[in-house]
């Protein structure tokens, strides 16, 4: 019986204790029943007689993944297998004839009935009643008459869709090499191996995975560095390695003596896992050769022969095709992340004040992106904050907000001059220096007066308005001093704006990235904004911070959120 498709483990699975085995036991043919995500919860005496198995090795585990074989005695693809459609469909269904492999490794032709049934406490079940075509004695082994040969098409086919659907559908390596395991143990062996080669031209064994009962097992002991690969070895290994061609194998290939090292390992992995046929494929792009993919018998009775290689080949294409992506995607966040961590600022440390910010990137881009903040100290001894945002989500967008955020510092540390005054300074040399998309940005500056209060004084170009919230959670946007966004080459004089600080309160700058969101108005960003914020005014800044972001930021948005929040101190 087949459990959901998205099920992680095909382990074994607690039995529920009320099972209701009792009620079988009344019912004059085998049967069992399974829960609602396909694993056997109860079983009679006749089921445990006919299947070789006893009610231990049963209960808890997926019946499908156990039992269901087709005519070869290869496991039944899930798609194939129509007691699970009637299954999902929650309906009486029955076959003529179908294959269940026994615990003794024989293959028995049934005929099977299902119906739904009620297990009791509401919980829903489906009843499988069994008949042997023949009689249990006469069950075969599944041999060389009926397995040899080539997957039939129609299944071929269908695994080869199943790779390239699964592989494609993750950008991470490791998640690649677990879904690849999935696909070909033990559908197609017992074993399989993937040596892999790194960046620097070494060979890494990345995984050595065994089918074990209905699971999969992992031997870390056989993993790590390999040897190098000789240019002139005429080795299956080796050759795959260098992406020469695809070969049959087996424990007599390396009974010679070894003409490499990694000959050596090799004839160790053989004796460790009792592979005795084994077929060994280039994992490759369109690039480069990047691995090999070995596949191996130990308990199949059935050698893989030269009709098995075009399949095998092509499940190696198609790991190798989605390895690369991965490695390439990989790489390219590894160096967006370098130079995102270079970009984003360390915040000053002012006595007084209390400073934090976060920033996250597009969920689909390359890590980084063109939102960014700022906080320095400024010759007069009063500090700047900053908050903008650049067009695009990647890395020439995060180059132009460098550009952006380098000028403004040069700007504002060597003039005295009040915020609109230093942005429109930014605003005439971004049109002539620099090919940034017209930017928006808020520039402040905040110091601490005569009378110990900390007044903030700003002008905003084209961004949205700063949010100030009291220490007892009255929230107000700062919509003063606006002005048009950068670059467009209208002069149009900028204003200022200023406000004191309540003690204690929060000042919030932020991008837009933390209030759009698909189908919903800017007006609602603001507000879930401003509620939020304000019902979070007794927090810890950071705590603060992060809840702003897990609340307000809408979870279909596309775009990079910066955000930076200040903290005035409290009354004594």
């Amino acid at each position: 019986m087949a459990g959901p498709e998205d099920t992680e483990s095909r382990g074994e699975q607690a039995a529920p204790a009320a099972a209701p085995t009792g009620a079988l036991d009344a019912i004059g043919t085998a049967a069992y029943v399974v829960d609602e995500e396909g694993h056997v919860i109860a079983v009679n005496a006749r089921a445990e007689q006919l299947l070789v198995r006893p009610a231990e090795g049963l209960l808890g585990r997926d019946a499908h993944d156990l039992l269901h074989r087709d005519v070869h005695g290869h496991p039944l693809p899930r798609s194939q297998c129509r007691m699970r459609q009637a299954f999902h469909d929650r309906r009486t269904a029955q076959a003529d004839e179908d294959y269940f492999e026994c615990g003794d490794g024989m293959l028995l032709p049934v005929s099977w009935m299902i119906t739904p049934y009620d297990v009791g406490d509401g919980q829903a079940g489906t009843l499988v009643l069994l008949h042997a075509q023949q009689a249990p004695e006469t069950a075969r082994r599944p041999d060389a008459a009926t397995v040899a040969g080539p997957m039939p098409e129609l299944q071929r086919l269908a695994l080869l869709a199943e790779t390239t659907t699964r592989l494609t559908s993750t950008l991470d390596v490791e998640e690649t090499l677990r879904r690849l395991t999935e696909l070909v143990v033990p559908r197609l062996a017992d074993w399989v191996v993937v040596d892999l080669i790194t960046e620097r031209d070494e060979v890494w064994r990345t995984a050595v995975v065994h089918a074990e009962g209905a699971g999969l097992v992992r031997h870390e002991d056989l993993e790590g560095p390999m040897p190098p690969v000789p240019a002139q070895s005429q080795m299956p290994l080796s050759r795959a390695l260098r992406g020469v061609a695809s070969a049959l194998a087996g424990p007599r290939t390396y009974q010679r003596a070894p003409d490499s090292g990694i000959a050596v390992e090799q004839r160790r992995l053989f004796e460790a896992t009792g592979i005795r046929s084994a077929v060994i494929a280039p994992i490759r792009s369109t690039r480069a050769v990047l691995g090999a993919l070995t596949l191996g018998r130990a308990k199949d009775p059935v050698d893989f022969s030269t009709s098995d290689l075009p399949l095998i080949e092509d499940i190696a294409r198609r790991a190798g095709l989605a390895l690369d992506n991965a490695r390439l995607y990989q790489r390219q966040r590894k160096v967006a992340e370098t130079m995102q961590n270079h970009l984003l600022p360390q915040l000053p440390q002012v006595p007084g004040l209390q400073m934090t910010a976060r920033y996250l990137p597009a969920p689909d881009a390359s890590q980084v992106g063109g939102d960014w903040y700022d906080a320095f100290s400024l010759s007069d001894g009063a500090t700047a904050l900053a908050v903008g945002d650049v067009v695009g989500h990647d890395l020439e967008a995060a180059a132009g907000m460098a550009q952006l955020r380098n000028m403004l510092r040069a700007y504002a540390w060597a003039h005295k001059e009040p915020p609109s005054r230093i942005v429109d300074r930014l605003d005439e040399a971004i049109m002539h220096i620099t090919d940034v998309t017209m930017p928006t940005m808020i520039f402040a500056r905040i110091e601490e007066r005569d009378d110990g209060h900390w007044e903030l004084s700003w002008t905003n170009a084209g961004h949205p308005p700063p949010l100030l919230i009291s220490h007892d959670g009255l929230a107000r946007f700062l919509t003063d001093g606006h002005g048009i966004l950068l670059g467009t080459g209208v002069r149009t004089p900028r204003t200022d704006a200023s406000t004191v600080l309540p003690p204690g309160s929060t000042l919030l700058l932020y991008t837009d990235g933390l209030i759009e969101a698909p189908g919903h108005t800017l007006d609602a960003g603001l507000n879930s904004l401003s509620r939020h914020a304000a019902s979070l005014a007794h927090r810890p800044l950071a705590s603060l911070t992060d809840q702003v972001l897990r609340r307000v930021r809408h979870h279909r948005n596309d775009d990079d959120v910066a955000l930076l929040a200040v903290r005035a101190p409290a009354d004594t």
